[in-house]
């Protein structure tokens, strides 16, 4: 969710070495039970803590393990593998989880980053070498750490979890794929990494987020249907995907045909980077558009991604909040229609 600008100083070093650990953790406590009731006014099914305590949707791993080192480019926090890792906060998601739970009366969800992203985004040559050797090496070290967070989250009664990996989207994209010598191997990489922490979790509701990512107001980064991925996505041992479809280079709804069907599709059907607030009517078309290639009963809806991409996201809240309200109200309409 975008982050209001208080909550943004919160998160800002200065700012914490000033009012200490305790008062930052307070006041972001009322910050958060703020976006819950804010989500909750809209209407949503399940919710989310909007992430509010993170500094990127990535970093909550450094809040997990030593072994980062943090720097700012600007207001935009950059972290990076400099030691091995050691979970010195193990369990983090799922506390953070149960305060959603206390602070609401709907099903909290959490994400998490899957380890092919985290490698691409915090493994340098020059300063991780040392720590890991290879790129590969950090990423599977990630694996045990994300295993022992979803054994926390089904521990804490925690049942929807979900693992964002755009870059694993970005293969759709041609100009993309040319700059990898084996593209299928590193898709096949990402899955694989992802079904060794999947595994023996199957009790919990488990999605992967693809989208093309997301720049908020300057739009998105790859272009191109997912038919490039199904594949390596039908091995993905996931109960939903978290699919993008209201961007224009998304593609086309055939390609959920691809999709083992016993998997629920989440569809992106509301617009989260550009300032237009999408009617019901405009949603409903969207998903309508999906309904000729698969059952009602196996779709869900959200938006295309995050409304804040990073902390620094000037989104104001109050149009995510438009834009969810008409996500609800286009759901009932659906539900009205198709049951």
């Amino acid at each position: 969710m975008p982050r209001p600008t208080f909550v943004r100083d919160l998160l800002r070093p200065e700012v914490q070495a000033e009012l200490g650990a305790d008062e930052v953790a307070r006041r972001m406590d009322a910050a958060v039970a703020y976006v819950v009731a804010m989500q909750e006014t809209a209407g949503l099914d399940i919710i989310s803590d909007g992430e509010w305590r993170r500094l990127s949707y990535i970093g909550v791993i450094a809040d997990i393990c030593e072994g980062f080192e943090v720097t700012f480019k600007g207001d935009q926090p950059w972290t990076t593998v400099v030691a091995p890792l050691h979970a010195t906060n193990p369990g983090i998601v799922a506390r953070e989880a149960l305060f959603v739970r206390e602070h609401s009366r709907c099903e909290p969800k959490v994400a998490l980053p899957s380890p092919y992203l985290l490698g691409l985004r915090m493994w340098d040559e020059g300063r991780s070498a040392a720590a890991y050797p290879t790129r590969e090496a950090f990423m599977q070290a990630l694996v045990p750490v994300l295993r022992n967070e979803l054994a926390a989250l089904r521990d804490a009664g925690i049942h929807h979890v979900q693992f964002d990996d755009p870059h694993l989207c970005l293969f759709v994209d041609p100009r993309v794929r040319r700059q990898y010598g084996d593209p299928e191997r590193e898709m096949d990489l990402c899955v694989g990494l992802l079904n060794d922490i999947l595994d023996g979790f199957d009790d919990l509701d488990t999605a992967v987020h693809l989208c093309r990512r997301n720049k908020a107001r300057q739009g998105w980064v790859g272009e191109g249907g997912y038919g490039p991925i199904m594949p390596h996505l039908a091995r993905l041992n996931v109960s939903a995907y978290m699919l993008e479809f209201a961007i224009p280079v998304a593609g086309d709804y055939d390609v959920l045909t691809d999709l083992p069907d016993d998997r629920r599709i989440g569809l992106g059907c509301v617009d989260c980077r550009g300032a237009h607030i999408d009617t019901p009517d405009e949603i409903v078309a969207r998903v309508e558009g999906a309904l000729g290639f698969v059952d009602a009963d196996r779709l869900f809806l959200h938006p295309d991604c995050g409304f804040a991409p990073g902390s620094a996201a000037d989104i104001p809240i109050d149009e995510a909040y438009a834009k969810l309200t008409a996500e609800v109200q286009a759901a009932r309409l659906l539900r009205e229609k198709h049951g």
